[in-house]
């Protein structure tokens, strides 16, 4: 099997396991609950004595800033495969 093939595979497997879930949001309440806790792990190591209040301002904002490089790494791979296409 080919990496289309593959993709294509997992994307019909992605849509299908949807289709079976009434309620995606307590699906995926874990994995959310689980990056918040991360976040906020790490504005206490940050700020060890800020407020609750103080604390769940800065892991919105590192949340933001983790996102961010996400979009930016992904920006730049686009960008390099793009400039690989170009030369070939």
């Amino acid at each position: 099997m080919n990496p289309e093939q593959r993709s294509l595979r997992a994307r019909l497997a992605v849509q299908t396991s949807w289709a079976n879930t009434l309620d995606p949001t307590s699906r995926t309440a874990k994995a959310r609950a689980a990056a918040d806790g991360r976040f906020e792990r790490q504005a206490r190591e940050l700020h060890p004595g800020a407020t609750d209040e103080q604390i769940a301002r800065v892991a919105g904002h590192l949340k933001s800033a983790h996102f961010s490089r996400m979009a930016l790494a992904s920006a730049r791979s686009r960008a390099a495969k793009a400039g690989q296409r170009t030369a070939a």
